[in-house]
């Protein structure tokens, strides 16, 4: 499965652009490209259009465009949660509820607390459609930074921010600080230390396990504002490390339209993943099995029913010797079977007297024949009196024994052969 990252640039929070109606198009967007999700195999800077093609694609926005608030998660119906959420959120928003996207965390549950990301509703629909113009579809939106778990001292992660320089000209850098109580950014001038506020946002003292990384150009730097050492991490291993949360801000309104095929999508690239191979591997190897017992059984239904027209082949020879040619053995011992008992002078089962023997088992006393016709190893018997009730006992007498009684208006007819369903009317 290729996977194909996409920076999203930060929201301009001043002048015209800031609600993000009248956004421009970015001249360029950084990218990172994976064949195999663990790995980065491309990356670069182009135009929304000459993005490469990838299985997935996902995009990736600034630390400081996502607020994120721990809250409960109310019990509303699907159709009144994302009401239900902005209602909670109300008082701990300084924008307007209805201007802002929210999206619960993978790990949300109802009733217990959660983490609920926010963003600017209109920016971000305005950027998903820029890139969706191109004929790209856009599976996740997928925050920088978010909360750390339950129990982890955290990150911290020094990049460069991409909004402006600082007032000597220097190179700003953006802080990121992720810890379980949430996610904190603020620029830093390199060339001067943190002041008391920056520092106030850090455990004191520095816990030994967290982790600690920075672009290779901010290395120096937070080495000596934290007195320890620091990864080198570089933009591309950011975004391949944001893409394996499982955070994705594509819900509610901005949800994929076509969520079925979405889903089907999704289940295929996890499926492709190497986490997923043990099972490819399985499924394979299970309709191997599969092919190879379906080959075998039908081999051996072949051979029982060669065994059975050899048997029938042998059988008529022996039978019948006379007959040279077999083409349908059971047909062609019916035939001879038949004419030797026409040359022996005995009645066949669809001769007239073994059916008038029939009928007369079980014909009602009393009952006067009127007409009778014999025609195409059928019988058909006459009485005006002859009732639905009458010709219903007749038909439960005589199928047993294999015929078949069919009636109406006062004539019976009877044939070999099994009976129909029972008509309570006595129409056949």
């Amino acid at each position: 499965m290729s996977l194909l990252i996409v920076q999203l640039p930060p929201r301009n929070r001043l002048g015209a652009n800031a609600a993000g109606s009248t956004a421009p198009a970015p001249a360029e967007l950084a990218y990172v490209l994976s064949a195999d999700g663990q790995s980065v195999d491309g990356e670069g800077r182009c135009a929304a259009a000459l993005l490469p093609r990838a299985t997935s694609l996902s995009v990736v926005m600034a630390g400081a465009d996502v607020s994120f608030h721990r809250l409960l998660y109310p019990k509303a119906p699907a159709s009144r949660l994302r009401a239900a959420l902005r209602g909670v959120l109300e008082e701990r928003l300084l924008d307007d509820p209805d201007l802002v996207h929210v999206a619960l965390a993978p790990d949300a549950h109802a009733g217990t607390e959660c983490w609920v990301a926010v963003t600017d509703r209109a920016w971000l629909a305005i950027q998903i459609e820029l890139i969706e113009r191109t004929g790209r579809a856009v599976d996740r939106v997928i925050c920088a930074a978010s909360p750390a778990a339950e129990g982890s001292v955290g990150e911290l992660d020094v990049q460069t921010l991409a909004s402006g320089v600082g007032e000597a000209g220097n190179e700003l850098a953006g802080v990121t600080f992720s810890s379980a109580e949430g996610v904190a950014c603020w620029p830093w001038d390199t060339q001067t230390r943190p002041g008391g506020l920056a520092t106030a946002l850090l455990p004191s003292p520095l816990p030994a396990e967290l982790r600690c990384s920075a672009s290779p150009a901010f290395v120096l730097a937070t080495e000596a504002w934290l007195g320890r050492p620091v990864a080198v991490r570089s933009q591309a291993q950011r975004l391949l490390a944001a893409a394996h949360g499982g955070w994705n801000l594509r819900q509610f309104d901005l949800a994929p339209r076509h969520r079925g095929a979405t889903l089907l999508r999704d289940a295929w690239t996890q499926l492709r993943t190497p986490a997923w191979r043990p099972a490819r591997w399985g499924l394979v190897g299970l309709l191997a099995a599969q092919l190879i017992g379906l080959n075998a059984w039908a081999w051996m239904q072949r051979s029982e029913l060669q065994e059975r027209r050899t048997a029938m082949t042998n059988l008529m020879r022996s039978t019948h010797p006379q007959v040279r040619a077999i083409l349908d053995a059971p047909l062609q011992m019916q035939r001879e079977n038949e004419a030797l008992r026409a040359a022996a002078g005995r009645a066949g089962d669809t001769d007239l007297e073994p059916m008038l023997q029939a009928a007369a088992s079980a014909w009602p006393d009393n009952l006067a024949v009127q007409t009778l016709r014999y025609e195409n190893a059928q019988l058909s018997l006459g009485a005006t009196q002859l009732g639905a009730e009458q010709i219903e006992r007749l038909r439960s007498s005589l199928q047993p024994a294999g015929w078949r009684v069919e009636g109406g208006a006062g004539l019976l007819t009877l044939r070999r052969g099994s009976a129909p369903a029972a008509n309570p009317g006595g129409q056949p």
